[in-house]
């Protein structure tokens, strides 16, 4: 247990558990005046020269947080903080994984077909493209 609060106690992480504390600071802020549906898709992340920043989640939650902007900023002035500016930025979530396709398997009357098409175009490159896709399907 030493060793992990030793751990814990150099200068690097302290400087990252600073910034933690800091993001949830102006987290906790945002979340008491954003309003509930806006403060779901959005997230601050800083407070910086009396700035609080934010990021939304797409373009349409970033211009409604900006049309509430100046009452925003005077619930803020009634809760004695002394932020004087609201900064919005996108910040749009990486896509989901591609799913994997499922990979089909021809029938075994399709294969036939194939490899009797193949057999009539012998000697092409369709034919010998033919053969290979009928082989594999069996």
């Amino acid at each position: 247990m030493r060793q992990f609060n030793a751990l814990l106690n150099q200068p690097e992480l302290m400087g990252l558990a600073a910034h933690s504390q800091a993001t949830q600071a102006a987290q906790k802020i945002w979340l008491s005046i954003a309003p509930a549906n806006l403060g779901q898709l959005s997230h601050a992340s800083s407070i910086k020269n009396q700035q609080l920043n934010l990021y939304a989640s797409n373009n349409a939650v970033a211009a409604k947080i900006k049309l509430h902007i100046p009452s925003l900023l005077i619930q803020l002035e009634k809760q004695g903080s002394e932020v004087t500016a609201i900064q919005v930025k996108v910040q749009v979530k990486s896509s989901p994984q591609a799913r994997s396709k499922a990979i089909k398997k021809l029938s075994q009357q399709a294969a036939n077909e194939l490899d009797g098409l193949a057999k009539k175009l012998h000697g092409t490159e369709l034919g010998d493209a033919l053969a290979r896709l009928a082989s594999k399907a069996n």
